[in-house]
């Protein structure tokens, strides 16, 4: 690790790339991957690099978990795919119980497996209004649920995600989610939390009635939007709005689960249980798998045929995600992802102690940001030097992400079986690009 360049190989497949792929998959790094293993990956030309983005929240067990592999590998030996709606097969059972058992909440559970993210929130969306009876949903400013269609009407980021490709699935709506470092200066927390809350009572009036919304899907800790943590108040209070009104609640658990947070699942922070829960990235360690958990007898509406997809659950991926499970459990990884989150935060709220551009320490667990800005006191923010960072950390080994409705914020997903070698390694490298890329923009 240390000082990378990109050489032949990669830029031979950057040429490639060029030719063959359209321009909307744009990627981070500028270097072709080769292998991976822990928190550590390898390029084409031999070039390593700590991986602090983890395939955006993907390798919470880090890549190429040895159990992973062999449980990938053992299903390979019987059968690739069958289809679970042709000839049923035992992991996608024993799956949806280990999820059904793990999740929260003490009432019946059942569990649907899909593919992606976004397919998993589309088909609790399905879900809820086969259940209620209603067609609305609210999600929140900022929030990012996905890129088919109807994620993108719940999606909150014009730029790149939803500019040209309207118009969207109408019944879907939006309100506030606290930001408390941009909140009004001088007014509290909690006064942030009850003026949105208060403000549903408006929307119910003047944009669509409680008969009208199935659903309110929340990310637990804002993703996208740039790690942003409610407070407990808020969320409580958001699934009591929902209890009283006959709406569900649906908890996005897609990059927050999985023990990034602390917990296994993030909402477990805010002792709420959901009434469906969306899960993906993480469940299965890189193989295409996601799932929708909730309570068996709003699971139980739609009938039969009526979800599912041809490669939904997969063998591979659910012989995958009960490896993961397994590791999960067996290392610890609830505990470990605690403490990587404590290493994080203590250098982060230095970074924000001692540099004049980070605005704020934020996260929960090891999902982690700072917010960088110009000036403390107007917050105005600096993409220009998140940008710099993203690509400068590269070059020099070590891999990061932007986020935020600005652009101005860097996130950090490391696996949390990181080595504190690596981990000190990676924040040593992200310290001295932050003050040399800062000096250059100056």
């Amino acid at each position: 690790m240390g000082n990378t360049n990109i050489t032949t190989k990669s830029a031979e497949l950057a040429a490639r790339r060029e030719k063959a792929v359209p321009q909307g998959p744009y990627h981070v790094t500028g270097f072709y991957a080769e292998t991976a293993q822990g928190a550590i990956i390898k390029d084409v030309d031999g070039n390593e690099y700590i991986d602090f983005a983890g395939g955006i929240g993907i390798q919470n067990i880090g890549h190429n978990h040895p159990k992973v592999v062999k449980a990938v590998k053992d299903q390979l030996d019987k059968f690739i795919h069958t289809c679970f709606h042709v000839a049923p097969y035992e992991s996608y059972v024993a799956l949806a119980e280990k999820l059904n058992e793990l999740t929260p909440g003490d009432f019946e559970k059942k569990t649907l497996f899909v593919n992606s993210g976004s397919e998993a929130v589309e088909n609790a969306i399905k879900i809820a209004r086969s259940y209620t009876g209603k067609k609305g949903v609210i999600s929140f400013d900022r929030a990012y649920h996905g890129r088919t269609l109807l994620t993108l009407g719940l999606t909150s980021k014009v730029r790149p995600y939803k500019h040209g490709f309207g118009p969207f699935p109408t019944d879907t709506y939006r309100m506030p989610y606290p930001y408390y470092y941009r909140s009004e200066e001088g007014i509290s927390n909690d006064r942030v939390d009850d003026m949105i809350l208060e403000d549903f009572k408006h929307f119910f009036k003047a944009e669509a009635s409680t008969d009208d919304i199935a659903a309110i899907i929340l990310e637990p800790v804002q993703g996208e939007g740039g790690f942003i943590v409610p407070s407990t108040r808020f969320v409580q209070g958001l699934k009591q709005i929902c209890e009283e009104n006959n709406i569900l609640f649906i908890a996005d658990e897609i990059q927050t689960g999985f023990c990034r947070t602390g917990k296994l699942f993030a909402i477990e922070n805010f002792d709420v249980a959901p009434d469906l829960m969306t899960m993906s990235k993480s469940l299965a360690a890189g193989m295409p798998l996601s799932a929708v958990t909730g309570r068996a007898e709003i699971m139980n509406t739609p009938l039969a045929g009526q979800l599912g997809g041809t490669f939904a659950g997969s063998p591979l991926s659910c012989a995958a995600g009960l490896a993961v499970l397994e590791v999960i459990e067996e290392e610890k990884l609830v505990e470990r992802g605690a403490w990587v989150g404590e290493k994080i935060k203590a250098k982060f709220d230095e970074f924000e102690a001692k540099f004049d551009f980070v605005g704020e320490s934020r996260g929960l667990g090891a999902m982690r940001a700072i917010e960088l800005v110009k000036d403390k006191g107007t917050k105005e923010p600096y993409k220009e030097l998140v940008d710099a960072v993203v690509k400068e950390s590269w070059k020099q080994g070590l891999i990061s992400l932007s986020a935020g409705i600005n652009g101005n914020v860097l996130r950090f997903l490391p696996p949390v079986t990181i080595t504190e070698e690596q981990l000190d390694k990676g924040l040593s490298i992200l310290e001295n690009v932050l003050v040399q890329e800062a000096a250059k923009l100056k």
